[in-house]
């Protein structure tokens, strides 16, 4: 078993992992797991463990051959990857890719496992993920563009009051900021505090998904501007009638301009 080791930057695997793992004994029966795996549509493989300790990894691949009544640490995967809950996000990109592998068991220091992370969790990571860095970008822009001094601080917003800058979402990405809510994991919104006016600038599938869920407030990154400036973004939100996340519209991944455009260069072919 060979641990890949983090340089202790964030985003860590910690902040994405699943932490409620299905697991299956080394005593387990073949046939047993096989029936699992069938009747299950979220799993097509199982970290194996004695007690907490990872001692391999099945997957359905490995259960054809095998006899139903054969216990799995006779067909089980002994030599497998694991990562470790303070390995970088992007470390574990890289390994479930050069891999081929689609969930990689993380474990502590004991080796005891205390997650697993899968390549849709890498992906949720990387979308509409703010940073320090994505904010301070953002203040410095504004700043030279109105030639002010800007302040940023982090607080907690109430969501009834942001006024949105995006008037539309996709569907199949609320439903993977959804998954993160629902599993603790929140990244923060950006929001332009205008004298009070508050515009989000980034979280807008963060937001809708915490409505849905009936959170009424998040943690968010605030630019805040003392004296109220006319903004682009204020501007364009009215224009398109976007005063409040009500008016956001939820569009099927189907309909992205860049989906589009693929079939139109098929269609023309």
């Amino acid at each position: 078993m060979e641990e890949v080791v983090s340089d202790g930057r964030k985003p860590r695997v910690e902040e994405y992992m699943t932490r409620d793992v299905v697991t299956v004994s080394p005593d387990a029966a073949v046939g047993d797991v096989a029936t699992r795996i069938a009747e299950s549509d979220k799993h097509s493989g199982f970290p194996v463990c004695e007690r907490r300790r990872v001692e391999g990894f099945v997957s359905a691949r490995d259960l054809l051959l095998a006899d139903d009544d054969d216990p799995i640490f006779r067909v089980m995967t002994t030599d497998l990857l694991v990562a470790h809950p303070e390995m970088k996000v992007t470390e574990a990109a890289r390994v479930i890719l050069r891999s081929g592998i689609q969930k990689l068991p993380v474990v502590d220091d004991a080796g005891n496992l205390v997650g697993i992370i899968s390549n849709a969790d890498v992906i949720r990571s990387q979308i509409e993920r703010a940073t320090p860095e994505k904010v301070g970008k953002l203040m410095r822009t504004l700043e030279q563009i109105h030639d002010v001094s800007l302040e940023q601080e982090r607080r907690t917003v109430a969501i009834a009051e942001l006024t949105p800058t995006q008037g539309r979402v996709y569907a199949d990405e609320l439903e993977g900021r959804q998954y993160e809510l629902e599993r603790g994991l929140a990244e923060p919104l950006v929001v332009i505090d205008n004298a009070g006016s508050l515009l989000l600038a980034d979280g807008h599938h963060r937001v809708l998904a915490s409505d849905r869920l009936e959170i009424d407030e998040m943690d968010a990154y605030v630019i805040v501007i003392d004296s109220p400036i006319d903004l682009g973004m204020a501007r364009t939100a009215k224009k398109e009638g976007l005063e409040s996340i009500a008016d956001i519209d939820v569009v099927d991944y189907a309909r992205h301009p860049l989906v589009q455009t693929t079939k139109r260069l098929q269609s023309s072919e």
